[in-house]
């Protein structure tokens, strides 16, 4: 019997865990590759995850109701259709058989190959073998390739701190854990002998490894008029990104002001238009098509620092934050600078309501190169929002109000007093891969873009 493994999928960069709410399958059950077998939930997001091949469900690891991390191993599949509770070995000899390679959580199923002609796994065989999601995401940030990492976990699977630890103090290994050998000091280095296995290198830090740990709120005393309530998942999860985010990038924010009196003529001249086509096109929409373009022109602007690497993204995604109250959550636009200004308009409006419906699939929240966030549409003038994660950039778009403004007549250089639709723009950016000027020339180029916006958008 060759048995495969289903594995807790990754359903956001910013889910760490998911809960089982039903099994679809039963066990001894035939299962057809990307046929359900079973559902999950998140505070983000719900769904059917599918058998990554054909064959029988012979073991549910995780009931419904359990709440598993990432990556965990919920339920094993055998590909050769042999009857439920029959034990089959979950380790096997390089040279017997090949690995069993999970599906890619957070991804499309992966087609497995469980024999191999000559006995031995390929290098990303063996890399998904050995390792889950957040392991590779943080060897990936980082640098570290998982071969030289000893595995502790079952197998000699890579665990989140195996790859912290080989971080921290740049231990590496190609096979099981062993003990780090001492050298024997001579008479000559008595004094500077090395210590035992946690000898760090020349170059290594716990300052990384400190980010990725579980993040600590300090307590404070509780009053008799109090109230105290735990943090629910998605509060929880979110403080924890959002310190992480702080500590790593170097925030830096840079202000302009737009004027929307363009844009304001477009909408009332196709507002009819838009209407016979169902098209709903919001100010939102005008400024995620002109971000979406100018971003093409500042790719500083859509990358992100990965280790001592500069990611030059090559899709403009744009993250539309949309508040469920309470929480938050990103759904993302990916390839926005390929959608015209009523296809951007649509696909804003339906991420939101499939959001607050909690209908979006995982791709969905996933992969945002650039995010745009709105606390304007709440009435707040300017805002000061923070960097998400593996991004270098985030515009935070203010109220739109009519204010008193002098303007210049281009023809006789008068001056006058006028009304005008206004709102202030913050771009936050990491200084650590964009500069002042390039945010200041970034804000100069998107103010031009919506302020002369143009009529075939």
């Amino acid at each position: 019997m060759a048995r495969i493994e289903v594995p807790m999928p990754q359903m956001g960069e910013s889910i760490a865990e998911g809960t089982v709410s039903q099994w679809l399958k039963q066990l001894g059950d035939k299962v057809e590759r990307d046929e359900p077998i079973l559902e999950i939930s998140t505070d983000k997001v719900d769904a059917e995850i599918p058998s990554p091949s054909d064959g029988t469900l012979v073991e549910i690891a995780v009931q419904e109701g359990e709440t598993v991390e990432v990556g965990t191993i919920v339920a094993y599949i055998d590909t050769e259709g042999g009857p439920a509770g029959v034990a089959a070995p979950t380790v096997k000899s390089e040279v017997d058989a090949a690995p069993e390679v999970p599906q890619e959580p957070g991804s499309e199923s992966v087609e497995v190959a469980l024999e191999v002609s000559d006995g031995h796994a390929s290098a990303e065989e063996r890399l998904r073998t050995r390792s889950t999601p957040v392991v590779r995401k943080i060897a990936e940030e980082h640098g570290v390739n998982i071969q030289d990492v000893s595995g502790t976990g079952h197998a000699g699977r890579v665990t989140k701190q195996d790859i912290l630890d080989f971080i921290e103090h740049g231990l590496a290994s190609s096979g099981p854990a062993q003990p780090v050998p001492v050298p024997v000091p001579t008479s000559s280095d008595s004094s500077s002998a090395p210590s035992a296995a946690k000898a760090p290198s020349a170059d290594s830090s716990d300052l990384w490894t400190t980010f990725y740990r579980e993040v600590q709120h300090p307590e404070f005393p509780v009053r008799s008029a109090d109230t105290v309530e735990p943090m629910d998942k998605i509060r929880r999860l979110t403080a924890e990104h959002m310190v992480i985010a702080k500590r790593v990038a170097p925030h830096v924010h840079s202000f302009i002001e737009i004027d929307f009196s363009a844009i304001d003529f477009i909408r009332a001249e196709s507002k009819e238009r838009w209407a016979s086509q169902g098209a709903r096109v919001s100010y939102t929409a005008f400024v995620a098509w002109a971000v979406s373009r100018v971003l093409r022109e500042f790719p500083t602007v859509n990358s992100t620092i990965s280790g001592n690497n500069v990611i030059y993204r090559g899709n403009v995604n744009l993250g539309m934050a949309v508040d469920l109250n309470p929480g938050l959550i990103v759904p993302v636009v990916h390839d926005a600078d390929h959608l015209g200004l009523v296809g951007i308009g649509n696909k804003i409006v339906d991420l939101a309501t499939r959001a607050r419906d909690r209908k979006l699939v995982p791709d969905e929240i996933q992969g945002a190169t650039f995010t745009i966030t709105n606390p304007g549409v709440l009435g707040t003038l300017v805002g000061l929002p923070v960097i998400p994660k593996g991004t270098a950039a985030i515009l935070g778009t203010g109220a739109i109000e009519k204010r008193v403004v002098v303007v210049t007549d281009p023809d006789t250089g008068t001056d006058s007093m006028a009304i005008r639709k206004k709102s202030l723009f913050s771009l936050g950016y990491d200084h650590r891969i964009v500069d002042g000027a390039d945010a200041a020339r970034f804000l100069a180029r998107l103010k031009e873009t919506l302020e002369t916006f143009p009529n075939d958008a």
